[in-house]
Parts: structure tokens; sequence; C-alpha cells
């Protein structure tokens, strides 16, 4: 499915304020811009808090890549207890843990010690309402 919405040319400053123009450049597909691999990527809606931390809130959408292969940091999507939830992946040199981002040991899933741990996917986007 292909989604165009008008892209204007004209850049929003984020200091002091500019004059506005309504000249549109050209439609712009998002998922040319959000999505590599689309065959291996899904959406999905979070529910909770435990990322806040890391600025991912109640509500929001993931997009997530299945094709990528999850780095040191990098914030997946995790079939925990036949529960999918996001977490961020840490690799040490002594174990592998997920955590939802806080400095609180008790926090972490060990995943050399839960073996049926799956990561689904890779997070690449973040979509929330302000």
């Amino acid at each position: 499915m292909k989604l165009t919405i008008p892209f204007y040319l004209h850049k929003v400053g984020a200091g002091f304020p500019s004059p506005a123009t309504d000249y549109i450049e050209d439609d712009i597909d998002l998922n040319s811009h959000l999505i590599t691999n689309a065959p291996a990527t899904f959406i999905i809606r979070v529910q909770g808090k435990s990322m806040t931390n890391v600025g991912i809130y109640d509500g929001d959408l993931l997009i997530v890549d299945k094709s990528l292969n999850p780095k040191n940091f990098s914030t997946v999507i995790a079939n925990v207890n036949e529960e999918l939830v996001v977490k961020t992946l840490i690799k040490s040199k002594e174990t592998n843990y997920l955590t939802s981002g806080s400095k609180n040991t008790s926090d972490r899933i060990n995943l050399t010690d839960n073996l049926e741990i799956i990561i689904w996917g890779v997070v690449t986007y973040v979509i929330h309402k302000q």
C-alpha cells in the first residue's frame, strides 16, 4: 500500500521564527522513508510504561524489521514467556540480557539462562503523539 502526503520544501526552524510559505514540493511516500525491507517489516502498538526511560510510551507505534540482526543497545521486540515485549538488548562478554532501559539490575532478563526467549525483530522507528 502506497501512502503519500504533502511534502513541503520549506524547512521548519527550531530556533527563531521565519516566514511561512505554502509551497509544496511533492508528495512523499512514508513507506520509502520508514521501511527498508517491506516483507520483513511490521508495526506494533506499545502497551505499558516500562520503556519511558528510552522515549517509548504507552500507545506508541513501533516499526519493526525482522530481517535485521540486533546490535548492542538495539531496541527489540522479544517473545518472553509467550508474551511480546519491547526491550533494549545489552550484549556483554559474560552474558546478553534484555532491559527496559533502567539501571536497576533486577529489571534485567538474562538471555543466557532463558534460551526460549526469541528476538522477533529490531525497532527501527518509534511513532508517538505529542
